[in-house]
């Protein structure tokens, strides 16, 4: 096989990484779920799933067998077509996400853990991640049952809520590096002041990004307490899980982002990356995928940890929130940024 080749240039090698990182991205998700049940059973001084395997570790497997071989029903008040294709509108995005996502510096021209080095990467991603909210809505609507209509309207009303404030926050990012280039951004942080002016747009990232994935304490589309189960309450086996995918593919994807604007992604603080690349290319790139990882994690601890400590909201004190709060500090903070950028020109 000839790897030089035209054709494995452009479209072989793509393909590749793109069926490598769906699987890796799988993998991830999958022991996210028990992560998060075991970490939840330690905060609440209980045990986590530890029956399937040693700690637990079969136990996603288990659960995926389990909803694969479960049967597909279609309530009778449902739009059968719609109900059947809402679930891909919301995973897909979901995956697509990460396909700008440097997870370490490349070893080399063509060998690069990147699949797409686009130019316009963030904006490509604030894009594509706001249009899982059709999946949400659609599946709601074609339900034909009153409760996942509620929460899929819950989840339009708070998707446009946050999104304002997380673009503002990711905005700030941008205008200090000057790059919509992921790549670009991590390199930036590490000759750039980023810390003192973003940490108000690190906190706005965050609590909007627990807002945008639908995760307590602003799980109102869910309210299990109130609505059932949400905009998935008539769907079960297969479908049932793409949206349980989606929604832990985007949790995912907020830790991988958090750790490429405010964490400087695959970077070690004070590290020369360039020189050590020059002589140990493969060497630094795993390193740095090894740190970009370490990074994420921690992220995701952190995201656990909300979960387990904060209470639900009322839906009139989540829409307060994103607009009386989250949205001033993120405009307040976006000026203040451009002031310390044009400071930094002259």
């Amino acid at each position: 096989m000839n790897w030089n080749s035209p054709f494995m240039l452009t479209v072989g090698l793509p393909l590749l990484k793109i069926v490598i990182l769906l699987g890796v991205v799988a993998f991830c998700v999958a022991y996210t779920v028990w992560l998060e049940r075991r970490l939840l059973g330690f905060f609440q001084s209980r045990v986590g799933p530890n029956r399937v395997g040693p700690a637990g570790l079969i136990q996603p497997i288990a659960d995926g067998l389990k909803l694969i071989l479960k049967e597909d029903i279609i309530p009778t008040n449902a739009r059968p077509f719609l109900f059947r294709i809402a679930p891909i509108f919301a995973v897909v995005p979901a995956f697509a996400g990460f396909a700008i996502v440097a997870f370490a510096p490349p070893a080399g021209p063509r060998a690069s853990f990147l699949i797409s080095d686009a130019n316009i990467g963030i904006l490509y991603l604030l894009a594509i991640t706001s249009l899982g909210v059709f999946g949400i809505v659609l599946g709601g609507w074609a339900s034909g049952s009153k409760y996942p209509l509620f929460g899929s309207l819950r989840s339009a009303s708070q998707m446009l809520s946050y999104e304002v404030p997380l673009t503002f926050s990711v905005l700030s990012v941008i205008l200090m590096a000057g790059s919509f280039r992921l790549d670009d951004i991590i390199q930036a942080q590490g000759k750039l002041p980023f810390l003192v002016p973003l940490i108000l747009a690190f906190g706005v990232y965050v609590i909007s990004a627990v807002a945008e994935t639908n995760r307590a304490p602003f799980d109102l589309p869910e309210a299990e307490s109130e609505l059932v189960g949400g905009f998935h309450t008539e769907y079960s086996g297969m479908r049932f899980a793409f949206y349980f995918l989606a929604e832990y593919a985007n949790v995912v994807l907020v830790c991988c982002v958090a750790t490429s604007l405010f964490l400087g992604g695959y970077k070690i603080p004070f590290l020369p990356y360039e020189t050590l690349l020059a002589g140990n290319p493969w060497l630094v790139s795993l390193i740095g995928l090894a740190v970009f990882a370490v990074k994420a994690v921690a992220f995701l601890y952190f995201y656990i940890w909300i979960r387990a400590t904060f209470p639900r909201y009322r839906y009139d004190q989540l829409l307060k929130i994103g607009w009386k709060v989250l949205l001033p500090i993120s405009l307040l903070n976006l000026l203040l940024v451009a002031g310390i950028k044009l400071a930094m020109l002259r």
